[in-house]
């Protein structure tokens, strides 16, 4: 067990992404340098997924009281927790106004900022052992899904609306230029965490 790392101002960290842009490895990577628990909202929503019977592309079919129990469980670990790393796409989003979140966007885009869906589709491939097909469904398909339901419940159907807007972040970082021990290294420098 890692010894417990205070981090001055910082209570607790949200890491978000969209699929396969390597949020949960940052997550859990941070998680064993600093010592803090990691709440995997990726995990929780497979989970919640099953039990209701559903493949975990059919987010529209799940209940909105579940997306909107989850997310307020997220706020109130966000504003009475320390020491947590959550991360799931919202958390960043969830965290806005709380005080003393320090909040990461993880990317996979191009120089011009375009989403790199293929090398997002190819992790899966490689992760999961999925076939093409079926990784190509669950990052195309499912983050549709995603961004109909929370345009709906969080943001007026605002169709021009999404979580990862750069806006919401103290952190971007980009996985398209960046590999799991570099991705690592950017956000201990800005929590101002000396390697060793």
């Amino acid at each position: 067990m890692e010894k417990i790392i205070d981090i001055p101002n910082i209570r607790n960290i949200t890491v978000s992404g969209r699929i396969a842009s390597g949020a949960t490895t940052l997550a859990k990577k941070l998680a064993e340098k600093i010592g803090w628990d990691v709440l995997d909202g990726g995990k929780l929503f497979r989970k919640i997924n099953a039990d209701l019977g559903m493949t975990i592309t059919a987010s529209n079919s799940r209940p909105d009281h579940f997306d909107l129990e989850y997310e307020e469980k997220v706020k109130k670990m966000l504003k009475n927790e320390s020491h947590q790393i959550i991360q799931s796409h919202l958390a960043g989003f969830d965290a806005q106004g709380i005080p003393e979140i320090f909040k990461i966007l993880v990317v996979c885009e191009d120089l011009e900022g375009n989403d790199k869906t293929e090398i997002r589709i190819d992790r899966l491939v490689n992760r999961d052992g999925k076939s093409v097909q079926d990784a190509k469904n669950e990052v195309v398909e499912r983050e549709v899904e995603h961004l109909t339901k929370f345009r709906r419940l969080y943001a007026d159907d605002d169709q021009e609306w999404n979580y990862w807007n750069h806006s919401y972040y103290d952190l971007i970082i980009n996985t398209f230029s960046h590999n799991e021990e570099d991705s690592l290294d950017l956000a201990l420098e800005r929590l101002g965490i000396k390697k060793n």
